[in-house]
């Protein structure tokens, strides 16, 4: 038992010296370090419709279950009941390792991105329960909530911290 604290310890710590702090509650893996090993079916548990509070507004994330090796999301913010912009995710395993990536719309559903680009946080390890991807966090409270951490970046160049404060809606997946 001793020996099979002390190995947890040592995978524990090898995570933690893999990521570097970005803001408060996110992280970054580190440019030299290998990806820990994780698979869509550990993200299970997002599936299901998710709604609540961020970014000055609603918020509404929705979650298909893994299937072919991905989950397909969807978001969007609206504010003073209209939508500001949306959001097409996929999560999925590469020869990166676990990886979310995104594309953003305007309401009008013009992209944000050029045609061929998408934002994409890598999975940086899962430490006491808490889900680190580069610069995004997903800390599971019960069941049927949650807290999202997203790092933003600045026009200054500085990073602060954009907390989603979100609830399973409907029946469980």
């Amino acid at each position: 038992m001793r020996h099979a604290l002390a190995i947890l310890a040592l995978v524990v710590s090898a995570t933690a010296a893999a990521q570097e702090k970005v803001t408060e509650h996110t992280v970054r893996l580190a440019a030299d370090a290998t990806p820990p090993k994780a698979s869509v079916a550990d993200m299970a548990w997002l599936a299901g419709r998710w709604t609540g509070d961020g970014l000055g507004g609603r918020t509404e994330e929705v979650w298909s279950a893994p299937d072919g090796g991905v989950m397909l999301g969807t978001f969007r913010l609206i504010r003073n009941d209209k939508p500001v912009f949306y959001e097409f995710l996929t999560l999925s395993e590469s020869e990166r390792g676990l990886v979310m990536r995104l594309k953003h719309f305007h309401p009008d559903l013009t992209g944000w991105e050029e045609r061929d680009k998408f934002v994409e946080f890598r999975y940086a390890g899962t430490i006491d329960g808490v889900i680190h991807f580069d610069g995004l966090t997903f800390r599971r409270e019960g069941e049927d909530a949650m807290t999202i951490f997203l790092a933003l970046r600045q026009k200054s160049g500085e990073m602060r911290e954009e907390k989603f404060q979100m609830r399973r809606q409907g029946a469980q997946r």
